[in-house]
């Protein structure tokens, strides 16, 4: 993990010329722009401000003008098309917390332990009493480690010092905390009035067991993963966050170091408590094998990202095309399926109620049967006048007339 330039910010409502705001013109140099943006940062800072609103929207101005000019790949952007052509990159906004009040502070805290990566600006009393040269600086000799505690929005100095073999070679600055505190680690430059500016810091972020951050003057380009960004695009669309995770890879500004003292620093960032930490520098001469391989990787690491890029456009493509044919799938099946009912229906009705109507017909012949016994049966049954033969008839009305004459006998 490499170094960061100082601090970002998100980009104001209404925006002014960068050139503009940090009072420099297009010709001026890295160095020039760079003094004007100490000096306006420090002007404004909000620590220096408290009572000043307007001073907190002209420090994130000035904050972010100078992400755009001390980028140079931005500044020309930015010199040849404006704002459109850096609006796509995005900036994070930063916090500073030592101008926050209690409530708020354990609102970033909470934050931070989920997950959501929170940026924090430099106290303006550091960055002042570099600049005017009023800080102890503490020797940090090559090879050798210091430990110690910084009390919040404080920062503990020190100085290593390099000869010529060490600065060919390659230096590293490194700074751990088993305690597993938030901390920054500095990197400031000599400044024209004998003091110093910041130039480079990096966030601790948790390894294993313990909290890390380090610094890498290897002679080549150098990157640090700026995790922001893929939690940013995380948030947004989790499929997107594998493609924008090697875009975190950012080239630190500085990419070595000359022979002579180099002022780093240790600033605690923890937002109650005091950080433990111990620094040591080291020299790579004896790591030629491992920076070599730090060299290959972030190569390979470069090459990917931009395979990645035209892999995401195929990618979404596909994806497309996927949510396409299943969304297809969805209305095929569910057309058959609605199809299939609808002929299920039309079979029910006419076997079904096919079914149900001979059911009637029959039960109703088998109830008008059961009326009569056995056909012989019921032919004997029968009276003669029932059956409605001319035989009967006559029977019939011989024995009335027989029963009526003897009668008329008996009488006479």
């Amino acid at each position: 993990m490499g170094s960061k330039k100082m601090e970002g910010t998100s980009a104001p409502t209404n925006r002014r010329d960068p050139y503009e705001v940090l009072c420099v013109s297009r010709d001026s140099s890295d160095q020039e722009i760079k003094t004007a943006y100490r000096k306006l940062a420090l002007k404004y800072h909000p620590d220096k401000n408290v009572s000043n609103p307007e001073a907190s929207e002209l420090f994130k101005e000035v904050a972010y003008s100078y992400s755009i000019l001390s980028d140079p790949e931005k500044r020309r952007h930015y010199d040849n098309a404006g704002f459109e052509a850096i609006d796509a990159e995005g900036m994070d906004m930063e916090i500073d917390l030592s101008n926050l009040g209690t409530v708020n502070t354990m609102f970033a805290a909470l934050f931070s332990k989920l997950g959501v990566p929170i940026k924090t600006t430099i106290s303006a009393n550091v960055l002042e009493e570099a600049l005017n040269g009023t800080v102890t600086v503490r020797p940090l000799p090559i090879g050798t480690s210091v430990s110690g505690k910084v009390e919040k929005q404080c920062a503990h100095f020190f100085g290593v010092t390099i000869n010529d073999q060490q600065a060919e070679s390659g230096i590293v600055v490194r700074v751990t905390s088993t305690a597993q505190s938030k901390f920054k680690l500095l990197y400031f430059e000599q400044d024209t009035n004998a003091g110093y500016g910041l130039a480079l810091q990096e966030d601790s972020e948790k390894s294993g067991k313990v909290t890390s951050a380090g610094m890498y003057f290897l002679h080549f380009q150098v990157y640090r993963m700026d995790s922001t960004v893929n939690a940013l695009a995380m948030a947004k669309d989790p499929e997107a966050a594998f493609f924008k995770r090697l875009e975190g890879l950012q080239p630190c500004e500085v990419s070595e170091l000359k022979a002579g003292t180099h002022i780093f620093a240790v600033y605690g960032d923890n937002f109650f408590k005091t950080a433990t930490y111990t620094i040591e520098a080291l020299c790579t001469r004896s790591y030629e094998d491992t920076t070599q391989k730090l060299k290959d990787i972030e190569a390979q690491i470069l090459r990917k990202r931009t395979e990645l890029r035209d892999f995401e456009i195929e990618y979404r493509k596909a994806l497309a095309r996927f949510q396409e044919v299943t969304n297809r799938y969805s209305q095929e099946k569910q057309t058959v399926d609605e199809l299939l009912k609808q002929r299920d229906s039309i079979h029910s009705s006419f076997s079904v109620t096919r079914t149900v109507a001979l059911s009637n017909v029959s039960g109703s012949n088998v109830s008008n049967g059961s009326s009569s016994k056995v056909p012989g049966e019921d032919s004997r049954a029968e009276s003669p006048a029932e059956a409605g033969g001319s035989d009967g008839k006559d029977k019939s009305a011989k024995r009335k007339w027989f029963l009526s004459k003897g009668s008329d006998k008996k009488l006479g």
